[in-house]
This record gives C-alpha cells, structure tokens and sequence, in this order.
C-alpha cells in the first residue's frame, strides 16, 4: 500500500468543525466555549463519543485532559499524540484550538477507514484550559504536567464569579486520575490556525514552526507632578503623560534599528489622576517584545533600561520594572523535518516559520519531541467571532499532519 497517496475526508472534516461549533455558537457564527462551563463539557462528552465509536478507550487525568487511545500492534510502545485544546475565549473562532483536536479525529478516522493498525499506539489529546480565558493562566493544563505550574496555585485559580478550577472541573465530571496524565509520546504534533496574516499574504498553504518566540514584558513607571491644568505655565510643568509620550517614541525608533523580525507592543497605558483639568503626575505603560534570538531579546532590555534617562526634559522620574520573559522554545529538528517532508510530498506551497503566540506545544516540548504546522487565517484574524480559514486550506493541514504519521507509525 502506498500511504502517501491517502487522504483525508475533507467533507467530513468540514462537517465536524460545525458540529463541534455548535457548543458554544455565537449569533455571528463565533464561539464561546470557556474552559470547563457547561459548553465545554458537551463539546468534551462529544468528542468522547465520537472516539468510542472508533473503538478508541478514552482516559482523562488529574487536569481534565482527554486522552484518546487507538491501539496499535505495539502498545508498550511510546505512542504518536495529536491534539490542541477544546476551550475558546469569550466569542472567538470556530477554529482556535479545535481545528488541532478534531485533525487528531480526522486522522484516526481515516486509518480506520483504510484499515490501518499502525505499529504504535495514535492518540488525540484535548488539553484543558489552554486560553485562559476563564482561569489564567493561559496553557494552565499543559503547564502542569510539564512540571511549569504548581497544581494547587492552578486549582485554586478562580473565575469572575470566584468559581475555582477545581470546583468546576468536578462540576462538569472530568477530573480524573494523575497516573493517566501523558508521560512520554514518540512525538507530538499540533495544528493550528496561524492568527496572523503572513501565510495568506504571502499565498503560502503551510507553515512549518520551528518555534515559540521568547519575550520579555516591562513596566515602565513615569513620575510628575500634578498642578492645574489652566494656572501652571508650560514651562514649569513636570507633566507625566508628556514625558511617557517621548519615551514611547523613543523606544519605537530604536527597536525599529534592531531587527526586521522583532515585534514589540505598549499595549497598556494608565495616566493618573486621569482628569482633564489636571496636569498627569504619574503614567505607567507596558513595553512588550518577542524575537527567537536571546540576543535581540537581551538588546531589547538594554533600550528598555536605557529609556530612564529620556524623560529630562520634562523633570520626570523613570522606573523600570521586570514583569516576566520567557525563553524562545525551539521545537524538536526531526519532528519538524517529518512535517517538511510531509508538505513537499504533497506539494503544498510553505514555508517555516515562528510562532509570536504561545501554544500547549511548547511546554509539551520539554519533555516529548513536539512541532507544529500552521494553516492560514483569513485576513489574521483570531481571537474574533470572525476568524476563518478555508475548509480547503483546513484540509490541506489535516492532510500533512496524516501523512506525518502514517510515516511514523506504518512500515
């Protein structure tokens, strides 16, 4: 049999997505699926059944993470895991997350189809909680069992409505035993939408991701003084929100300089006392970056260090305050050579390249070989009842990752 000639069904694939979003379905054909609400629970039940129906055993660990198991000829042998996450965040996509989880179903789906006993043991993995939308933080699930987040801090983590995580994971009947959390795995592979723009800009079908980019997130606190706004002369002012202003294009300008690949956002600005008569005393703004290399990342805090003496014209005081980083994660060379070979087998248009968002792959990675691949989102959007990637190009993903593993579990 020659497996590189099978396919997936796209049709059913496509029926599948829509059926999964009807857990959760907004007015505009979003979807609202927080981690462990009672839409969550339906979409997990379904996704339960549709795996027993496969003869697939299903197990669920201490976090609520789903483990669907297709045996294979070698069960005491590491296992190929596909999967992604079930939550969404408050109206979001009919894609984000799910799209990952049901190519795991699509994929098993079709070697039974074709009655394929892959030599190892397939498994579809719905990991709890990736968004944080609910209960932060985000990637809490895969967190935990990456040894990244302590599981008391993690169950203790509570809703709007001071709900913790553990009281609704028993609400909703799936918190399960830690001996079924995944242990190790041959590889794990997920698919994603992309949530930017490159791949559809660039007309480009896959994209092959060789990592998680690092960043490093700051504070940066402006101190003035407050007079009144109609009585201080300009130039005897000590005006916080001026002082900010220069700064801010300050940064902009010279990590403009550093390299063409990194992307840097204030994203948060707090004036005090925020009134329209009153000259702003104190300003306190958010400076985030992302770059795969440390070094950039390490130029980036330079600047952001640098910037506490840009702010003497105005006779203001700087602060600037470390609020976290994290390492750029670069996912296993093999396992993202098995997902290159997969693409040009099929002769889809592609390119590698890195992930800006953060994803369950990546604290997977640290202990199982893990990659993924992206599909293009329309217009990048995500996050966004209007998030949308074509059912053909939602195939084409679904078609690398089958024949990823049809190379690695079939002779």
């Amino acid at each position: 049999m020659n497996t590189q000639q099978i396919l997936i069904n796209g049709e059913r694939l496509k029926n599948t997505i829509e059926e999964f979003a009807d857990f959760g379905r907004t007015e505009n054909n979003g979807v609202t699926r927080l981690a462990l609400s009672e839409e969550d629970k339906k979409a997990r039940d379904h996704f339960r059944s549709c795996c027993e129906e496969l003869g697939m055993t299903v197990k669920v660990d201490d976090m609520g993470n789903m483990y669907a198991t297709l045996a294979g000829k070698n069960n005491d042998k590491p296992p190929v895991v596909i999967g992604s996450h079930l939550d969404s965040v408050k109206k979001g996509g009919r894609f984000d997350g799910v799209l990952g989880v049901l190519t795991g179903l699509e994929v098993v789906r079709t070697l039974v189809d074709n009655n394929i006993t892959p030599e190892v043991p397939v498994v579809v993995a719905n990991i709890t909680n990736e968004e944080g939308a609910r209960f932060e933080p985000s990637m809490m699930a895969s967190g935990v069992i990456s040894g990244k987040f302590d599981k008391s801090k993690m169950m203790a983590s509570t809703d709007t409505e001071g709900v913790t995580f553990e009281k609704a994971l028993n609400e909703i009947g799936y918190a399960g035993d830690e001996a079924n959390r995944l242990k190790e795995a041959q590889a794990f592979l997920e698919l994603h939408i992309e949530q930017g723009p490159v791949l559809e800009r660039e007309n480009l079908k896959i994209g092959v991701v060789e990592c998680v980019l690092g960043m490093v997130c700051y504070d940066i606190e402006v101190n003035g003084e407050s007079d009144h706004a109609g009585t201080t002369p300009m130039p005897m002012r000590k005006d916080a929100l001026f002082a900010a202003n220069n700064l801010i294009a300050e940064a902009r300008e010279k990590l403009s300089k550093l390299d063409d690949n990194l992307v840097y956002t204030m994203g948060r600005v707090n004036v005090s006392p925020n009134i329209h008569t009153v000259i702003p005393n104190k300003v306190v703004f958010s400076l985030e970056a992302r770059h795969q290399d440390a070094e950039t990342i390490k130029q980036v805090e330079e600047i952001i260090h640098g910037l506490t003496t840009s702010a003497g014209k105005e006779e203001c005081n700087v602060n600037v305050t470390k609020l976290w980083s994290r390492d750029t994660v670069w996912f296993d060379e093999n396992v993202v050579n098995e997902f290159e070979k997969a693409v040009k087998s099929l002769d889809y248009p592609y390119k590698k390249m890195v992930s800006g968002a953060g994803h369950d792959a990546q604290f997977l990675q640290t202990y199982i070989p893990s990659a993924m691949i992206f599909v293009p989102s329309v217009n990048g959007k995500s996050h966004d009842e209007d998030e949308l990637t074509s059912w053909e190009d939602c195939e084409r993903g679904v078609n690398v990752v089958l024949q990823t593993v049809l190379s690695m579990v079939t002779n």
